[in-house]
C-alpha cells in the first residue's frame, strides 16, 4: 500500500499531475460539476 501512496505522490509532484490538480480544482469550483460528482457518488454508494 505504501508504494501506491508514493507512487501517487510522486505523480502529484509532476507537471502532469499538477495539471490534473489545477483541472480538478477548477470543476470542484464549478457548481454544476459538483452537483454531477454528488449524484454520481450517491449512485456509487447506493450500489453496495
Amino acid at each position: 500500500m505504501s508504494g501506491l501512496i508514493a507512487r501517487l505522490t510522486q505523480f502529484t509532484r509532476s507537471p502532469q499531475g499538477q495539471r490534473a490538480l489545477t483541472s480538478a480544482r477548477r470543476a470542484a469550483a464549478d457548481p454544476r460539476k459538483r452537483d454531477q460528482a454528488r449524484r454520481l457518488f450517491g449512485r456509487l454508494r447506493g450500489r453496495r
